[in-house]
């Protein structure tokens, strides 16, 4: 039975756990912000020679308005849907294909799984390969979900066993 030490405590480490990522959101977003209005204090002073200086302000303000109608466009913009007849010609296609399309529609998917996979190959080579491999799946589930098809991510998932688990097995 759980004490009330103990439920302070795991309300104390919650609080904490929360007021330290509202902290380091909060110490982010200023050092962004920051960064962003040296980035264009930098460019004003480079280009005020050129246009002088309210040339130079007006012509950061019109980038960052156009920078900034960009990615609100980009933001709301319909998503296009998948093609059908590409999935259909996935048996006859080779597996590089095949992966070069999953890295192309997850990238922060093949992102992840390519900084896992560089911190892990200093150590196992076994860890490696399942991360290769859990990635792999991962991208792939992404895939089946995107397209309608969730049951078949999870289906597939079982088949593919980490090589250290199929080597013992053989």
């Amino acid at each position: 039975m759980l004490d009330s030490a103990q439920v302070q405590g795991a309300l104390r480490k919650a609080a904490a756990a929360v007021i330290g990522f509202v902290l380091a959101m909060v110490l982010l977003t200023a050092l962004l912000l920051t960064g962003f209005y040296y980035l264009i204090q930098a460019s004003v002073l480079a280009l005020s020679p050129w246009l002088g200086e309210a040339g130079a302000m007006g012509l950061a303000g019109f980038v960052c308005v156009l920078l900034l109608a960009l990615f609100f466009q980009r933001l709301t913009r319909p998503v296009s849907p998948s093609k059908p007849g590409k999935e259909a010609g996935d048996k006859s296609r080779s597996g590089i294909d095949v992966l070069r399309d999953l890295i192309k529609e997850n990238p922060l998917e093949a992102a992840l799984v390519a900084f896992a996979v560089g911190i892990a190959e200093q150590g196992d080579p076994r860890l490696k390969s399942l991360l290769l491999q859990g990635g792999a799946i991962l991208m792939k589930r992404a895939e089946s979900e995107q397209s309608g098809d969730a049951g078949a991510g999870e289906a597939s998932a079982p088949d593919n066993k980490p090589p250290a688990d199929q080597e013992s097995a053989a």
